[in-house]
């Protein structure tokens, strides 16, 4: 993503740090996770380290199918697709060249998961999830920490999925219509043109709100989301008629969430979501619910220059950063193996573990194109259509590669996280990077993330 939206949103930079801001509040307290050393990892031909899962167990510790660690003979891991050395080859390609080098044009470090019809293909881990120092500056070998299969990222927008699949669900309840006013549940939600913006158009960015929202120079969770709701129109813009990415949308989806539901927003998605999927591994703010152990060698690190010093377990995003780490648009942290079991979730049509979190027609509603015909404003991505359904990017190939497709769905984020799923093919991929560690102007991700899609194209029939 270019300079322009993330100075927007608030990048993390001093100077857009003290344009935009949000609000919100700690998070409770999750039950501590065990030390990562009971996790059984090896080393595949190329010197990455492979497998997942407790010794003596190759299924995940969030209850998702994992490979085993054990490597093959030709290099791939005992239980994995033949391309998953391709993928970590393609991945590896991307990391810094040296150990010495400082700059790099991709990223320090990644995770990739594949499911094809609910089985791991690809489970691989690359890099180091920690690399800089504030300043940035280069640390010392023994100061880094190796990116490991059940590392734990800052997910940026890829949050957006996840206050989707909350919001959907109290659609299904009947607390919720989609083609209700927004302020039917929220009447803070003022300005002029306003009243004609509905709880879809949130979902579907058709809203004509902008991308961000100015909060700094306010004290208090109140005055801050008092100002996120009390947002304007973009000037010219008529609900309902233009694709605009907005994440003030997403900020006004999770308030409503939070209404209806009487919970703040990461008490719901731990009630009713992760807690259903057994996702012990995804949450807002990880360092209230991470052990020690577990913050040291599991944290994925981003910026390293901004005015918060360096940002590992707190969110990048300096919205949700105002908002208290906890906001519908950015702030979940999760694994790629708990990632992809949101994406098998949704490929199963709402349903987990013979358990159902959704309902089967609302699933199709979600991933169904709500923007045909539809014009797209994004100077920044001026080739992308409006194609998204509810919380979710349709068929863009330039992050989709040669996967994209009409029922191709997915996310992306800006510090590196992308979810991709294609229904033809029954096929999951979350790749996590740390792109953003510790400059996220040195690199796009986006055509790494082209490229294992068009790798996964060639490689899953």
């Amino acid at each position: 993503m270019p300079v322009a939206r993330r100075t927007l949103l608030g990048a993390g930079l001093a100077a857009a740090t003290s344009a935009l801001a949000g609000c919100g509040d700690d998070g409770a307290p999750k039950p501590g996770l065990g030390d990562p050393g009971d996790a059984v990892t090896a080393t595949d031909a190329a010197g990455n380290r492979v497998g997942f899962g407790s010794a003596g167990d190759s299924t995940a510790a969030s209850g998702s199918p994992g490979a085993t660690a054990a490597p093959s003979g030709d290099g791939v891991p005992a239980g994995q697709a033949r391309y998953a050395r391709d993928v970590t080859a393609l991945l590896r390609k991307h990391l810094p060249a040296t150990g010495q080098t400082f700059a790099h044009k991709g990223f320090p470090g990644a995770v990739a998961v594949v499911l094809v019809d609910g089985r791991t293909t690809v489970h691989t881990a690359v890099g180091e999830a920690l690399r800089y120092g504030a300043g940035p500056k280069l640390l010392p070998a023994s100061q880094r920490v190796a990116m490991r299969p059940d590392s734990i990222f800052d997910l940026a927008s890829v949050t957006k999925v996840y206050t989707a699949i909350l919001l959907l669900q109290q659609v299904d309840k009947g607390r919720v219509e989609l083609g209700a006013p927004v302020r039917d549940y929220l009447p803070a939600f003022t300005g002029a043109g306003k009243e004609r913006v509905t709880v879809e158009m949130l979902l579907t960015h058709t809203s004509g709100l902008p991308v961000g929202a100015k909060v700094t120079g306010l004290s208090g969770s109140a005055a801050r989301w008092n100002a996120v709701l009390s947002t304007g129109l973009v000037s010219g813009a008529v609900p309902g008629d233009t694709f605009r990415y907005s994440s003030v949308g997403l900020m006004v989806a999770g308030r409503i969430v939070e209404e209806v539901t009487g919970q703040r927003l990461d008490q719901a998605l731990t009630s009713n979501l992760t807690g259903s999927l057994g996702l012990r591994d995804t949450g807002f703010n990880p360092n209230t619910w991470l052990s020690g152990a577990a913050k040291a060698s599991r944290l994925v690190a981003t910026d390293a220059r901004s005015s918060r010093g360096l940002l590992r377990g707190t969110v990048h995003d300096d919205v949700a950063n105002h908002l208290g780490g906890i906001a519908g648009h950015a702030g979940i942290f999760a694994t790629a193996t708990d990632l992809a079991a949101i994406g098998q979730l949704l490929l199963n049509g709402g349903t987990h573990q013979g358990r159902r979190i959704l309902a089967a027609a609302t699933v199709r509603r979600m991933l169904t194109n709500h923007n045909a015909g539809k014009p797209a404003v994004d100077p920044e991505r001026p080739n992308r259509t409006a194609a998204h359904g509810l919380g979710v990017v349709l068929d863009q190939s330039w992050f989709m590669g040669r996967l994209a497709s009409a029922r191709t769905f997915g996310h992306t984020g800006f510090a590196g996280p992308s979810l991709l799923v294609d229904p033809n093919r029954k096929l999951v991929l979350a790749l996590l990077t740390n792109r953003a560690h510790p400059n996220w102007s040195w690199a796009n991700p986006d055509p790494v993330r082209a490229a294992v899609g068009d790798l996964l194209a060639r490689g899953v029939a």
